[in-house]
């Protein structure tokens, strides 16, 4: 018997003849593909994933500071909140988002959140900027962070214009705005 006879006989009992006699159709594609996706659903439900969308309370908006990434994950562990959120982090958390110094971020961050609400169904965002922040430095100056007062007032603004923008944007989402301190204080902002 020829090589590519007895090949093909060989070939016609495995479970993947058809990737292995090269007699490629779109049947035998449908066949695999439709197989491929049953097998990666069953490994995925086995494994206990869960799927990306679903029902979540919020988006978190905070800054890239490493500094400040375990007092923000424990403030919302302590409200409840671990596992029903969705993250985004960027300098400056609400600065990052509308100082005119960012401009070019400000589209990234209301894509993810229009994706996030579609996706998790969030209700609200929860924003954490927090003090002593180089990105508020960057984008109002100095003097506007030089003291504790000063700080807090231009903190609050940046909030106040958050707020104003995810209205405008997305009227049913509510915001809770604050300001962490070094400790992991959290100063609301209503």
């Amino acid at each position: 018997m020829p090589a590519s006879i007895s090949q093909t006989l060989r070939y016609k009992n495995s479970c993947c003849d058809s990737l292995l006699s090269n007699s490629h159709s779109r049947r035998n594609f449908m066949r695999m593909a439709g197989g491929a996706v049953l097998f990666s659903s069953v490994g995925m439900l086995s494994s206990g994933v869960q799927a990306a969308s679903g029902n979540y309370e919020a988006m978190v908006l905070s800054c890239i500071d490493p500094r400040f990434q375990d007092l923000v994950n424990k403030q919302q562990s302590s409200d409840g909140l671990s596992g029903k959120y969705s993250a985004f982090t960027i300098a400056g958390a609400s600065i990052g988002v509308v100082a005119p110094a960012f401009k070019a971020w400000h589209a990234t961050f209301w894509e993810n959140l229009g994706a996030s609400i579609g996706l998790h169904n969030i209700k609200k965002v929860i924003v954490v900027n927090h003090r002593d922040c180089g990105a508020a430095k960057i984008a109002y100056g100095d003097a506007m962070v030089a003291t504790p007062a000063a700080e807090t007032e231009t903190h609050k603004q940046a909030l106040m214009e958050f707020r104003r923008q995810l209205k405008e944007k997305f009227p049913a989402l509510s915001a809770q705005l604050g300001l962490m301190s070094l400790d992991g204080k959290l100063e609301l902002f209503s």
